[in-house]
């Protein structure tokens, strides 16, 4: 059915899910508050869906839904913070409603010196780290059969990733830094779990996809970068996708008929798209996944542990040492 679609690259949010009524669904997006995330809540809300809002404090979520309207619910989740994400998915369980889909949104791009909390590099920690926890603890309420679980990544998950696919000798960063190999690294491994989580609730029907959104303007990864690149950038902006264009796929993937029955794929523009060759390796994708397990299980609920900055948090084993 995918070689059916007719959007593609200036498709907008709205137009993918023209005439699809969404009454009755409930769809959880993180990084409600700005960009694509923004545009795919709003896109949602229209066509009927309850939205669940997540955004990294109450303020941002609230404004949002509120700016959306009466079907969101705005819940405060930092994804920066395993504490925040526990209480975020207890918020979310509490509300006592199935899960239509899940749309991994929220991230953060290039900071320009190295950042680390729980001994990990930040983007790695929020892109993919504060997305694993989250989407983790609240598998079983998707719905079994019909349940999507949708993750953004990254072409930086091709063009930038380290060859080797995910530095687990270097994780904190520690060995070297270089912002966009860390990028790529963090969106690597947003694809890779989806992938390996694919295969893991197949047998529950559910869909599980990555995405590239395509270079977007208003999505706020601009910000970190330098002052000579953001120069070079600003032109280019006027080729860039709208907001409303790059939430485009991701929306199509939550919530169209179009894709249904499809899973284990990484998209863009609309399409099934190539990805790392490196998502075909079985063996690398349950390595991230017990790492990434060990991290959210070596953290979890510890206030102690809560302070971010650019200091390095050394342990007596290293996330590295895991096999």
């Amino acid at each position: 059915m995918a070689n059916s679609i007719a959007h593609g690259v200036r498709s907008t949010a709205n137009q993918v899910l023209a005439g699809i009524d969404l009454t009755g669904q409930c769809i959880l997006v993180t990084g409600c508050n700005s960009g694509i995330g923004f545009e795919t809540m709003n896109a949602l809300a229209a066509n009927g869906a309850r939205v669940i809002g997540l955004a990294r404090s109450w303020a941002r979520a609230k404004d949002a839904c509120a700016e959306v309207g009466p079907r969101t619910i705005p819940i405060a989740c930092d994804l920066a913070d395993l504490d925040s994400v526990a209480a975020a998915a207890k918020a979310i369980r509490e509300l006592q409603v199935p899960l239509d889909a899940i749309i991994a949104n929220a991230g953060i791009g290039n900071p320009s010196t190295l950042q680390t909390r729980y001994g990990v590099e930040l983007q790695f920690l929020v892109n993919h780290i504060g997305h694993f926890s989250l989407v983790n603890q609240l598998t079983d309420l998707v719905r079994d059969g019909t349940g999507r679980i949708v993750m953004v990544s990254s072409s930086a998950s091709v063009m930038h990733a380290p060859r080797e696919g995910i530095m687990f000798d270097n994780l904190d960063g520690d060995r070297f830094y270089d912002p966009m190999t860390f990028y790529g690294q963090s969106k690597f491994a947003v694809a890779l779990y989806a992938k390996e989580l694919s295969r893991r609730l197949r047998g529950r029907g559910i869909a599980v996809n990555s995405l590239h959104p395509g270079a977007t303007r208003g999505t706020g990864l601009r910000k970190n970068v330098g002052l000579p690149l953001r120069v070079v950038l600003s032109p280019m902006q006027l080729f860039m996708k709208s907001a409303s264009q790059g939430a485009a796929t991701q929306t199509l993937l939550a919530a169209s008929p179009l894709v249904t029955g499809i899973t284990g794929e990484y998209w863009s523009d609309c399409r099934i798209a190539e990805g790392n060759p490196l998502l075909t390796d079985s063996n690398l994708a349950k390595r991230l996944w017990k790492v990434s397990a060990h991290i959210v299980a070596a953290n979890n609920l510890s206030p102690s542990k809560s302070t971010l900055g650019t200091a390095r948090m050394r342990r007596a084993s290293k996330v590295a040492a895991i096999k």
